[in-house]
């Protein structure tokens, strides 16, 4: 493990003398510091934070927080800024929330993150509001949320690693981030080459690419902080727009940074993708609707000026609704922006065009966060391949579909008729208190092994965290190559996986000694794992085999024992349902097979 010197300010801090939750922050920072090998801590210049919606961060959040705020000291230390919410609780009414007590949830997570002096923006677009980049640029950042992650790496000249909602407030609070990864220029080069050779403009075309990116993951790809594709065969211009849809969508299954120049003949990727005409068109004919819409969603991410220019545009001399529809009759239209973009919108009239057609014009919150009622929400369309990737999953659980930004319109003024037959989208099963949802979990075979060994005398040595003493747990062994994307994939209740495609699909996390690469999709992985720690139904260790910031923060906060960087590829030495023994002494940790699964 690195040993990292502390300077006065800092040994303040790990001695409480400014507050918990500075000193917290410093123990996480530290941690997440020892795991990467950094040698030192740098100073940030700012930070963005995920974690707002009572859907996504859920108990363990509020419960965390409450945590913090109880003793805040001066709160955070560098300029912060707060990620979109789940609502806009100046139009709560209209947007029809059935969820119990989610207005006081949303105002009390707004509360207490007002407490640590987080500049509460509810924004996904920092990006795009005056002053946050210019004031940042020059050192390192901390920023979380999936698609500004990436936006800010690829577009603004921005450095963050892709930071989780924990390891990012952490950062803030301290002032301070460890000195690795995507900071550094060597961990920022191309690691996948894409050939794009079909023809994209509208920006759910660059959605839809983003997107297909991330979903050909391969197990064998080593990639520690995520894919980093370099995308040849793109126009050489991109507007905003395109760059953002591309971003926020790749940004869906880890990508940090993107390049969108032709890819070196010579580089050095672990593979090479090529996407043309057959892929785009196959995409949108999955992602068509294939029935009646109950709703269209526009804004994820928050949409940007431009966005809104498009829609009053489109919505010129046509009239659309706000509220559910009758059978047979166009479905609602919901707009969602950030308060910046509105209040430029409301001075320059685009805000009122699109309003006196008829749509519902949010801010403060995005698509992907809001509970719908599913009395009637039942299907789902947008231009966003953020939003299909979250409103879709376990979140929601809503049927959803994709077609271009003009499409989207005419389905909602009815000039877009769709067949009768109900729709067919991937919608993952859970358990999480959604209307007529059923809770049914697809069970899952064991995971084979890919090496063939003797696995009877698997024992491998790894690494642990700075702040973790030594221990000995012994139990049943989760096992998967794949990362696991654990916001709407992982059942809260029951921490069963609920993704379709995904190896370890149906198989549960509860009492297991979980071990897979890394998790991936959305930063604020960190609090579902505090959630199934809190409600007993989360693992009872993690083994990870690459650096991981979704992981580590939850296990460094509240005790989960937790290794990494093993010295040979655990996931592929062991089988889920093995009985397995992980041990800490000092700074080693073993990890040995005790029992081979029944399976074996």
């Amino acid at each position: 493990m690195s040993e990292i010197e502390l300077n006065d300010e800092q040994r303040a801090m790990l001695a409480g003398e400014q507050g918990l939750a500075r000193q917290m922050g410093l123990r996480l920072v530290l941690d997440l510091a020892s795991m990467a090998g950094a040698t030192r801590l740098v100073p940030i210049g700012g930070a963005h934070l995920s974690g707002v919606s009572p859907l996504t961060g859920g108990l363990g959040l509020r419960l965390f927080l409450a945590r913090l705020a109880a003793d805040p000291g001066a709160g955070v230390s560098a300029p912060t800024t707060l990620n979109s919410a789940g609502c806009d609780e100046h139009q709560f009414e209209a947007m029809r929330i059935t969820e119990p007590e989610f207005l006081d949830h949303h105002r009390e997570i707004i509360d207490l993150y007002a407490r640590l002096g987080v500049r509460t923006i509810q924004s996904c677009v920092p990006y795009e509001w005056d002053g946050v980049v210019a004031a940042q640029i020059g050192a390192p950042v901390a920023w979380a949320e999936s698609n500004a992650i990436c936006f800010a790496n690829s577009y603004c000249g921005l450095r963050t690693n892709r930071e989780s909602g924990l390891s990012a407030l952490a950062c803030a609070l301290t002032g301070y981030a460890p000195d690795y990864g995507l900071l550094d220029e060597a961990a920022r080069r191309p690691n996948l080459a894409v050939n794009v050779t079909t023809p994209l403009d509208d920006p759910t075309d660059f959605s839809i690419l983003g997107d297909w990116i991330g979903k050909q993951r391969r197990p064998g790809w080593r990639m520690p902080y995520g894919p980093i594709p370099a995308i040849g065969g793109l126009p050489d211009e991109l507007s905003h727009e395109q760059r953002k849809a591309l971003s926020a969508a790749a940004a869906n299954y880890g990508c940090p940074l993107l390049y969108t120049a032709e890819p070196p003949s010579d580089g050095d990727y672990q593979d090479r993708l090529t996407f043309g005409p057959a892929e785009l068109a196959r995409r949108y004919e999955e992602l068509r609707p294939r029935g009646p819409v109950s709703l269209v969603v526009l804004g994820c991410p928050q949409a940007s000026l431009g966005e809104l220019a498009a829609i009053a545009r489109l919505l010129r001399d046509r009239r659309v609704s706000a509220n559910p529809a009758a059978p047979g009759d166009p479905p609602p239209l919901w707009v969602f922006t950030s308060a910046a973009a509105k209040a430029i919108a409301e001075r320059n009239g685009l805000a009122g065009a699109i309003r006196d057609a008829g749509a519902l014009l949010l801010e403060n919150t995005c698509p992907e966060v809001v509970p719908y009622d599913q009395t009637w929400v039942h299907s789902v369309l947008t231009n966003s391949m953020k939003a299909e990737h979250y409103i879709k999953s376990g979140l929601n659980g809503i049927a959803t579909a994709v077609m271009r930004l003009a499409d989207c319109i005419a389905v909602a003024t009815g000039e877009l008729r769709l067949s009768e037959r109900e729709p067919v989208a991937t919608v993952t099963a859970s358990a999480t208190t959604r209307p007529g949802q059923a809770a049914v979990v697809p069970i899952a075979m064991p995971i084979v092994s890919a090496a063939e060994m003797d696995r009877a005398a698997f024992v491998s040595h790894g690494q642990g965290l700075l702040s973790q003493g030594d221990f000995t747990i012994e139990g049943e062994a989760l096992v998967t190559d794949t990362p696991i994307t654990f916001l709407g994939y992982v059942n809260r209740l029951t921490g069963v996986i609920e993704e379709e495609d995904h190896p370890a699909n149906g198989q549960s996390l509860a009492g297991k000694i979980a071990i897979f690469p890394r998790g991936t999709g959305s930063s604020v992985a960190p609090y579902v794992l505090l959630e199934l720690h809190y409600r007993g139904v989360g693992p009872i260790a993690i083994v990870n085999s690459e650096i991981d910031q979704q992981t580590v923060p939850a296990c460094s906060l509240e005790g989960i024992p937790y290794a990494h960087s093993f010295d040979s590829d655990v996931t592929r030495g062991l089988r889920s349902g093995d009985r397995v023994r992980l041990t800490r002494r000092g700074a080693v940790v073993t990890l040995e097979l005790v029992e081979v699964e029944p399976y074996g």
